[in-house]
């Protein structure tokens, strides 16, 4: 709950005075709920009244009628304002969490899985949502409820009273059971919903390995023993809350048949003072005062009929807003994981901070320094990177070269600061990159990643993405050039307004590695770091884009890892 409240904090102005809104249009609803048995009980007076009898009861039914479209109207306002709350605090939750993963480092996303990011994301915001909802209607109203409704029945006799206490007592002792047998079940299910979607990405992303080594039986195998898992665990948590719903009923027909035959008992009995009546008036039952006293009687006795049709009616009540925080109390568990694993997320501060400073006018463009720069990975026992001391000029090409695992692609990793160094400094134009406003240093460098990564959309958003507003296509053809891409780009009908699929799977792995490399380009930056970038080309069209490099770019500082020395 401590969890929930920290989501809710965050919450507008707007959304508490629409929640405030909310609990005084639940009081009155609850009013409204108990206000109906008083009626119910001048109904009961008036059975007994041969005067205006018809009219009475029509008068009495016409305001309980009201009372019920009121209390439905006022319902439905609460239900609509509790799901524009509980839609708006879930999209600013999915907001917060998209906001934090994108400030994550390298360091961070090694400790949260991609599939377990989008459950947070999706189902586990789904679920937040879903309680907020139904808790503004229910875990409000519920206790108002039954605290109100006890209060206005507790004088009216106390047998009906330690009953209605019995059955709640009962009835919370069956809940209390219940939820220590599927809560453990219920908070399990997140984490194997994590595994299916981890498993369903993997075949996903690898559906052509999967297909190459005909590993589809084993990934059946794989998919059908994680279904499998969610299944029984599904199954044993909700067939401990089939429980709830015939103890319930069995829980209401008692209460509903001891509160009658404890009335009829009750009734019978009445008066108790009988002995005291004079034995010559009891004798003469002709009597005006005989007559009298035997109208008190039957007065008495059905108003302590109306009494029993009341107190039903309010004990009835008691064990709705019991039953409602029974269902709160079916997806507590679930909520209670899913606020807790959102939290992990917006509570994980980024290793890599930003700084706020920006190398003056002056200061060398394109220079990347190395100081003594030594880096272990975090958790890390030994170091990837020793006392390692460069300095790359403007316009200087320096090419890392070595075995594999040696640690090329972590140096270079640091300079866009995907990890911080453990030791000694690393210096863009002069300035730390520690000080650097981050924006504005990865505004300078351009990268292109061992892994050729394009997003869905069309060529021209791929290649202008690590640009500022529109897409220039003089730049696009520029970038195209110079990246070897428009040999093929030009053959395409649409040209730079071709389609891309999520992945560029609608490319070959060199046209994807040459659109990557365009999209760095475009973007002119002062220094272009290439990750192995070259490997899925041809020597021809590696010489050639080299070459264009050297040409277009020579004022650009590049820093490329390759496997070929030449």
């Amino acid at each position: 709950m401590k969890q929930l409240i920290r989501l809710l904090k965050n919450a507008s102005a707007r959304e508490w005075t629409a929640a405030g809104i909310a609990l005084v249009l639940i009081i009155a609803q609850v009013w409204l709920d108990l206000k109906l048995p008083d009626y119910m009980n001048e109904i009961a007076m008036y059975l007994q009244s041969p005067q205006d009898q018809i009219r009475n009861i029509m008068i009495s039914g016409a305001k309980m009628l009201g009372l019920t479209l009121a209390s439905a109207a006022t319902a439905v306002v609460v239900g609509y304002i509790a799901a524009r709350i509980a839609a708006s605090l879930s999209a600013r939750i999915r907001g917060r969490v998209f906001s934090s993963v994108m400030a994550f480092g390298a360091g961070e996303m090694n400790n949260f899985s991609a599939n377990s990011l989008i459950t947070r994301t999706t189902n586990d915001v789904t679920q937040v949502q879903m309680i907020v909802a139904m808790g503004l209607q229910v875990i409000i109203k519920a206790p108002i409820l039954a605290v109100w409704a006890i209060i206005k029945i507790s004088a009216k006799n106390w047998q009906w009273t330690a009953l209605t206490g019995g059955c709640i007592i009962l009835l919370v002792a069956v809940i209390a059971m219940i939820m220590r047998y599927a809560i453990p079940r219920f908070k399990k299910m997140q984490s194997l919903t994590d595994n299916i979607n981890r498993i369903v990405r993997e075949n996903l992303s690898g559906l052509r390995v999967v297909r190459a080594y005909n590993a589809e039986k084993y990934e059946q195998e794989r998919f059908s023993e994680a279904n499998l898992a969610v299944t029984k665990n599904s199954l044993q948590a909700h067939l401990a809350m089939q429980f709830f719903n015939p103890t319930m009923r069995i829980v209401i027909s008692m209460l509903m048949l001891g509160i009658y035959w404890i009335g009829a008992y009750i009734i019978q009995a009445a008066p108790l003072n009988m002995s005291v009546f004079d034995p010559a008036l009891l004798a003469n039952k002709e009597s005006a005062e005989y007559l009298t006293m035997m109208g008190q009687i039957v007065l008495e006795k059905q108003q302590l009929f109306a009494d029993m049709l009341v107190f039903s009616s309010y004990a009835m009540q008691i064990l709705m807003a019991f039953m409602m925080l029974a269902m709160i109390f079916v997806m507590a568990p679930r909520m209670i994981v899913s606020v807790t694993r959102i939290n992990e997320v917006l509570g994980t501060v980024p290793a890599v901070k930003t700084g706020s400073a920006v190398p003056p006018e002056d200061a060398p463009k394109g220079e990347v320094e190395f100081r003594g720069v030594s880096f272990k990975y975090p958790d890390a026992e030994d170091y990837v990177l020793h006392d390692i001391s460069f300095t790359a000029k403007r316009g200087q090409t320096i090419a890392f070269i070595g075995s594999t695992g040696s640690g090329k692609s972590t140096l270079i990793n640091l300079i866009p600061r995907f990890y911080d160094a453990t030791e000694g400094q690393i210096l863009v134009d002069g300035l730390p990159i520690r000080e650097w406003d981050i924006k504005q240093l990865r505004a300078r460098v351009g990268f292109v990643a061992q892994r050729a990564f394009l997003f869905s959309g069309s060529i021209a958003e791929n290649i202008s993405y690590g640009g500022e507003g529109d897409a220039i296509p003089e730049l696009l053809a520029e970038a195209a050039k110079i990246a070897q891409a428009k040999e093929f780009t030009d053959e395409l009908p649409e040209g730079f307004d071709a389609p891309v699929s999520q992945d560029g799977t609608n490319f070959s792995g060199g046209q994807r590695q040459r659109l990557s490399i365009a999209r760095a380009v475009y973007k002119k930056p002062e220094v272009l770091i290439f990750d192995d970038s070259f490997s899925a080309l041809d020597f021809k069209t590696d010489a050639a884009l080299r070459r264009a490099l050297g040409e277009s770019l020579a004022d650009t500082t590049k820093l490329i890892v390759a496997q070929r020395i030449g």
